[in-house]
């Protein structure tokens, strides 16, 4: 059975000026500890396709299932659940809390999901020390460098032990050497086990993936 699985999935969005159909019947299967690149050109539905795989937003029409699980059909309490637990992001602009420390950010997601305090702490540890942070844990995100803040939002993704993870232009405000940093984070992640979907408009992003796809007009293809 694969991790994921989107038959026929369409996303319309209705704008003044007439719908605008933002994915248009997107079938795509990734199974489990696959590494998968989407890239286009903006406005071409890749972020789309991110946000529904992510549980952020939901197709107007078709099939969406986790695991075998129709996730498409799920209220809105019922998908948190399964994105908090099941599900890990990441974004270009880092999303960190300016005022809590690097570990603190890192433990967030798992304080919603319940845990006790000392599962927390020894979460973010391992999560950190993955992404090369142990060293980092106490300092604030300014005090961090643009690769670190990144890392650590990784190491946040990571915490849950997610089954997916997804990461929409995670390279976008980073300089080449950071940009290298990130994507040895990745490598490693995949070797891990992790499944990886990253949509980028970075060519050396993209190849960093197993398996790549484009986007058009809302459509998928493979490279």
């Amino acid at each position: 059975m694969p991790l994921v699985s989107l038959v026929g999935v369409s996303r319309t969005y209705r704008r003044d000026e007439g719908d605008v159909r933002a994915l248009d019947q997107v079938d795509l299967t990734i199974e489990r500890g696959e590494f998968v690149s989407v890239t286009g050109p903006s406005g071409s539905g890749k972020s789309t396709l991110l946000h529904v795989l992510g549980l952020l937003d939901t197709p107007t029409s078709g099939r969406y299932e986790v695991d075998g699980l129709d996730v498409s059909a799920l209220r809105d309490r019922e998908r948190a659940r399964v994105r908090n637990r099941r599900i890990g992001l990441v974004f270009q602009a880092f999303q960190l809390v300016p005022h809590l420390t690097v570990a603190e950010n890192v433990e967030l997601p798992l304080v919603y999901r319940g845990l006790e305090r000392s599962s927390r702490l020894e979460r973010a540890r391992r999560a950190l020390e993955r992404v090369g942070l142990a060293d980092r844990r106490t300092h604030l995100p300014d005090e961090l460098s643009g690769g670190e803040q990144q890392r650590t939002a990784i190491a946040r993704a990571l915490a849950a032990d997610p089954d997916l993870l997804l990461a929409d232009e995670p390279t976008g405000n980073l300089d080449g050497a950071s940009t290298d940093g990130v994507l040895e984070v990745f490598r490693e992640i995949h070797h891990a086990g992790t499944t990886v979907v990253v949509v980028t408009h970075n060519p050396r992003v993209a190849a960093t993936a197993a398996r790549r796809h484009e986007m058009h007009a809302g459509r998928l293809t493979s490279v």
